[in-house]
């Protein structure tokens, strides 16, 4: 046998899977947090009726 043939190989890494629902949630958060808050509409006026 070779060298090369005892050592041990290395194991892939294993990373914790995120759900889409949890991906899709923080991108909602982010987005929510960095639009800033818009004013508030004025009411419509209606136009004055000729006397």
């Amino acid at each position: 046998m070779s060298a090369s043939e005892n050592q041990d190989r290395p194991q892939p890494h294993v990373f914790a899977g995120v759900s889409m629902r949890e991906l899709l949630a923080a991108g909602e958060a982010a987005r929510a947090i960095s639009t800033p808050p818009r004013a508030p509409e004025a009411p419509p006026v209606e136009p004055r009726k000729a006397a």
